[in-house]
């Protein structure tokens, strides 16, 4: 039986909702793709870059409190998000998915 993103430490409601929006639905799905891809995810489909809650899922999957992260290994974690959000752009949505979004059929992100 699969489990939700929300068993994860530290992930709750709503980071299993903007997971599911971008297909991830279980924990198993989210531990095995890794922080970094699942993060790149989430911005290529306009969620907004926080650093917080980039170390929030990678302290999450090692089963640490969110506020573990500290000095050096805090540090390499930073890197890490500065580059997932260099290179990750958000989604361009088709013409037709804008109108579908501004109709309320489809919601674009």
């Amino acid at each position: 039986m699969a489990n939700p993103v929300s068993s994860i430490r530290n992930l709750g409601p709503a980071m299993e909702e903007a997971f599911r929006k971008v297909g991830i639905s279980t924990a198993e799905q989210l531990r095995e793709i890794g922080t970094d891809a699942a993060y790149r995810k989430l911005l290529e489909n306009g969620h907004r870059p926080h650093f917080i809650g980039y170390y929030v899922i990678e302290m999450g999957l090692q089963g640490r409190p969110w506020n573990d992260c500290k000095g050096k290994e805090k540090d390499a974690l930073r890197v890490r998000f500065d580059k997932i959000k260099s290179t990750s752009q958000p989604k361009a949505f088709s013409a037709l998915e804008k109108t579908l979004d501004e109709i309320g059929v489809v919601k674009c992100p």
